[in-house]
């Protein structure tokens, strides 16, 4: 059910990062209820038996755990839903251990020790494989769907051979948590407005140290800390891109010197309890000339114009038509464009629903329901043919519209120490 935050006018509220007896902010028992039971609901609406998840965004929806960064691309920790049972989770080693201490929402017998291989690390003739499919095809016998076909987000090739050779139809359940996962509760919006605070204040410290002789490198280095500094449990990517670097855009940061009248763009992709940012801002170094600006101000307007039309009922294919075509900002087909005029979900995952962009949305268009958080991306190559100028708001979709969560100033272009 939608909250009253949905019919407030903005701002959307961005709480303390503490928990306090004198405010209501996040309510975590409520944010886990929330997600099971929004994860139950769309498994309960497919013609899957159960979702078998290994997409630690996944795991961390259903089950309330997780246990860092590290574990991103290691493929060891899995979570299982069936349509009658409660969550149940495998985690590394003493992980599970610890989950059995601290997290009360989840029953002993369904915290478990895990392991298939390390990514293969850990070659398939050692039988994890087969210890971990004979494993679930029992738990799926005693929650009386076995018949029904199991879902699946992401899965090593071994697993899957190894849970077909028990008999298990596997389908698609990305789609499923998909379904879970793109209406956002009040808790979840407060975790999302609360993280992009942590990145308005660390742009205030990139504006203040954006000076000629600092490297991207070093911009990079500074936002990390800071943003730990201030309570962010994963620092995901930054993006620091300046120069002659900025047209075409890398996706990615050097050790470039920054120089005086160089425009220089950022992309933050943090997290606060899980909630993440993606949330670019550019920047001119000293001075700015006058093709640098006009490259800002067109890239406002697109912006402008994607926002001013996001409300429910609206479909994408709307919002990405006001966004200039490949060829018109000197790319050859959408595909090359991908990423640049573009908008994506964010929530426990960088890239959630909906995806906007005119490869995608104008064949394939999606409705915007209250509820849904994302952000909307522009950027414009500078008539001076190295420069560019990139802009990203996150948007919350209210009843009445939506209201912008990204707050470091950005209507106009921000010349940092300016002469």
């Amino acid at each position: 059910m939608l909250t009253s935050i949905f019919t407030e006018t903005p701002p959307i509220p961005s709480p303390g990062t503490m928990a306090v007896d004198f405010e209501e902010r996040v309510d975590f028992d409520r944010l886990r209820t929330y997600r099971l039971e929004r994860t139950r609901a769309a498994l309960a609406a497919s013609e899957l038996g159960a979702l078998l998840l290994f997409d630690l965004n996944n795991i961390r929806y259903v089950t309330s755990t997780a246990i860092g960064e590290w574990t991103r691309d290691k493929m060891t920790r899995y979570a299982l839903l069936t349509r009658t049972g409660d969550p149940m989770v495998w985690d590394f080693g003493s992980a599970a251990k610890h989950h059995r201490l601290y997290c009360n929402w989840l029953a002993d017998e369904n915290v478990r020790a895990g392991l298939n291989g390390l990514r293969g690390a850990i070659p398939p003739e050692a039988g994890l494989f087969e210890r971990c499919a004979r494993e679930l095809a029992s738990l799926l016998r005693e929650a009386g769907v076995a018949g029904m076909p199991l879902g699946i987000d992401i899965i090593e090739p071994p697993l899957w051979f190894a849970l077909e050779r028990e008999k298990i139809a596997l389908r698609d359940g990305q789609q499923v948590m998909h379904d879970a996962r793109e209406i956002k509760s009040r808790d979840e919006i407060l975790l999302l407005s609360t993280s992009a605070a942590l990145v308005d204040a660390t742009y205030q410290d990139i504006a203040e140290a954006l000076k000629p002789g600092i490297k991207e490198n070093q911009i990079v280095a500074l936002a990390t800390k800071k943003l730990y500094d201030l309570g962010a449990d994963d620092v995901e990517s930054i993006n620091a891109v300046s120069g002659e670097r900025c047209n075409p855009h890398p996706h990615n940061f050097s050790d470039r010197l920054i120089r005086p009248g160089d425009q220089a763009f950022f992309d933050i992709m943090s997290a606060f309890n899980g909630y993440r940012t993606c949330y670019y801002r550019t920047f001119n170094v000293g001075s700015a000339t006058a093709s640098q600006r006009d490259a800002y101000k067109r890239a406002r307007e697109w912006i402008d114009a994607s926002i001013e039309l996001i409300r429910p009922g609206m479909t994408t294919d709307r919002v990405a038509s006001v966004w200039p075509k490949a060829d018109e900002f000197g790319f050859s087909s959408e595909m090359e464009a991908f990423g640049l005029q573009f908008g994506h979900g964010v929530g426990l995952a960088l890239h959630e629903r909906p995806v906007i962009s005119r490869l995608n949305s104008l064949d394939h268009p999606m409705e915007i329901k209250a509820g849904m958080v994302f952000a909307l991306e522009t950027y414009c190559p500078a008539s001076d043919g190295f420069s560019a100028a990139r802009i990203e708001e996150e948007v919350v979709v209210t009843e009445r519209g939506c209201s912008v969560i990204t707050r470091f100033p950005a209507q106009e272009l921000f010349v940092a120490n300016a002469y």
